[in-house]
């Protein structure tokens, strides 16, 4: 129906509801009261009908969708009506000098019903009789508060979504039997496989965006039983801001289980440290340093140097950040390697960064220990070139992405990382530079982690592998690990190493259950297979020694360790001589130096 015809029907309509509502109380009251040849109540009747359609344009009872009439669109009815009222008394008062009340609050009644009533018959008949061409998808829904009201009223005002709320699920026994838009609250989140099975669930909504981690995990597991489809409603203030819909749902990732909070950022210190001012990022193509950049984009640099030994991924990260800021700051990409000490003192001298996020590095264990001279190369001096230069160019803040395999390392990833560490502590000694160092446990989706490969795994049908049944590892996101460089160089005083609480240790195989479930199979369908701990590979990892953690932390959930003397002379005859070294001797001897073991200094090779 065109909005013409719509307009003139309701006009038509309410003109009949004005008039029938102020005859019936004028009749109910007076009986023998002759209508038409009453003065008063003709000229009461015109009023009452200009006045409702004068007010009914004024609260926009004619523009509204009725087929989504609620308390809302009721209380603009009650209010055009009451107007409508005050001015019929008003023209009564003019002409007798003289207010019938009964039969005007009698009119008030029954126009609000009326009017009321017609509006909302068309809603209740449409969602009864006016069938969606749209197949109807059975949803429970996990969480009966705000979002999920909310989120279930949506779905019943727009059937095309697909969607059929037709029971709520809430651990809050008060709601227990309550019915939110007409769904029912059936039971308890322990109750999900029994409902899914006797209701014809097929598909599980979780609508509770303040869910703790430890919780969701908990809710996922009890969904994860059903083989359902589980998704999530995206967060409340993003559907208030117009970021998203309500409807637009969102897998249940790998991220979601981890069981820790977020760390809360200090953003007035980040701010301080990153708006306006000229920030270089090593390594800034790869997961972590492309993510940085993200983050570090949000504070509004005067300048930001894309460093990288990568032509595509530098290209792709230039791309990125071009269409999403624009010209609102300088973006530079810069094809550099860290080894080239003379490119990297050239890009120094030329831009003068204030600070320096040093990511660039060689970090999957495994090639590392087959290839332990290119680990070198990259990590250590890598890293004493960036870091001499900044220091050399006056950089306020340097800080570099370590690793928690530098702790106690086992191999020569994390070995070098630990003497990378121990060049930048080293430096810090006498440099104006801010030099700090921040260690990540795992990060999920980065290049070389076991969430890509066990997901390539899943979709080849399985298995899946994992090294051992009682492997453990920190885990933590890319945007966590990324703010928490962030902060840390807000946090810099120098020499410091910075680590994030990362909460309990996760087991592999855990993970990969988790992963295989949400991928829609069961762990019979995929399989998981051990395959033995590679070489270079510990058990578990730690974050700080015993010899290095502060008493005090310094930061909500951010942990600072204390610089711990090292005889750094062997550091600098590894640097001096490695080349001349078979990679067995240098594998070995960076492992001694990083666990400040050295008990004789490698022979030079004539």
């Amino acid at each position: 129906m065109t909005y013409q015809r719509r307009l003139a029907l309701l006009i038509v309509l309410d003109s009949l509801i004005v008039l029938t509502a102020i005859y019936i109380s004028y009749i109910m009251l007076h009986p023998t009261l002759q209508i038409f040849a009453n003065t008063t109540l003709v000229v009461s009747s015109i009023s009452m009908l200009i006045g409702h359609h004068i007010f009914a344009s004024i609260y926009r009872l004619y523009n509204k969708a009725w087929e989504y009439a609620s308390v809302g669109e009721l209380v603009a009815i009650v209010k055009a009506v009451t107007y409508t009222i005050a001015l019929t008394a008003g023209v009564q008062f003019v002409i007798n000098f003289d207010v019938y009340i009964r039969p005007l609050m009698l009119a008030w009644m029954l126009h609000v019903l009326l009017i009321g009533g017609s509006r909302f018959s068309w809603r209740m008949y449409r969602d009864r009789y006016v069938k969606s061409e749209v197949e109807q998808t059975k949803a429970l829904i996990i969480g009966a508060g705000a979002a999920g009201t909310m989120l279930v009223r949506q779905l019943l005002n727009n059937r095309d979504s697909g969607i059929l709320p037709v029971a709520f699920v809430d651990d809050d026994h008060h709601k227990y039997r309550l019915h939110m838009h007409g769904v029912p609250v059936v039971g308890r989140t322990k109750d999900i496989t029994r409902l899914v099975d006797q209701l014809g669930i097929e598909k599980i909504i979780i609508a509770i965006p303040s869910l703790s981690k430890k919780d969701m995990q908990s809710i996922f597991e009890e969904c994860a039983k059903t083989k359902i489809k589980t998704v999530i409603m995206p967060l409340i203030e993003d559907v208030m801001l117009g970021r998203v819909s309500v409807k637009q749902f969102r897998d249940v990732q790998v991220e979601d289980l981890l069981g820790r909070e977020p760390v809360q950022l200090d953003i007035k210190s980040i701010s301080k440290n990153i708006t306006g001012r000229t920030i270089l990022v090593t390594g800034a193509g790869g997961s972590i340093g492309s993510e940085i950049c993200r983050q570090i984009c949000k504070f509004k640099p005067k300048k930001i140097l894309l460093l990288g030994h990568g032509e595509n991924s530098i290209y792709q990260i230039d791309m990125e950040l071009r269409n999403t800021y624009g010209d609102q700051f300088e973006i530079i990409p810069i094809i550099a390697d860290i080894q080239d000490r003379y490119r990297i003192f050239e890009v120094m001298e030329t831009h003068k960064p204030d600070v320096v996020y040093h990511a660039a590095a060689h970090k999957h264990v495994p090639l590392m220990e087959y290839n332990p001279k290119e680990a070198v190369k990259n990590n250590v001096l890598g890293t004493k070139n960036v870091a001499e230069a900044a220091d050399t160019f006056g950089v306020e803040t340097f800080v570099l992405v370590s690793s928690d395999k530098a702790v106690n390392p086992t191999n020569v990833m994390g070995s070098t990382k630990r003497i990378a560490e121990m060049v930048i502590q080293e430096l810090a000694k006498y440099s104006r530079t801010k030099f700090v160092a921040v260690r990540f446990g795992n990060v999920l989706g980065s290049r070389g982690s076991v969430i890509p490969l066990f997901k390539k795994q899943i979709q080849a049908g399985g298995p899946v592998t994992v090294t051992h049944p009682e492997m453990t590892r920190y885990f933590m996101t890319i945007p966590e690990a990324s703010r928490l460089v962030l902060q840390a160089g807000s946090l810099a005083r120098g020499g410091e190493i910075f680590v994030l609480d990362m909460g309990e240790p996760v087991k592999i195989v855990d993970l990969a259950k988790n992963l295989i479930q949400l991928s829609g199979y069961s762990l019979e369908e995929i399989g998981i297979k051990y395959s033995g701990i590679r070489p270079g590979e510990k058990m578990f990892e730690e974050l700080l020694n015993s010899d290095e953690v502060h008493p005090d932390a310094i930061f909500p959930k951010i942990f600072i360790g204390k610089s711990v003397e090292n005889d750094f002379s062997v550091v600098t005859q590894l640097v001096e001589s490695f080349d001349s070294q078979s990679e067995k001797v240098l594998s070995e001897f960076v492992k001694s130096i990083a666990n400040n073991k050295v008990v004789q200094r490698m022979k030079v090779a004539k």
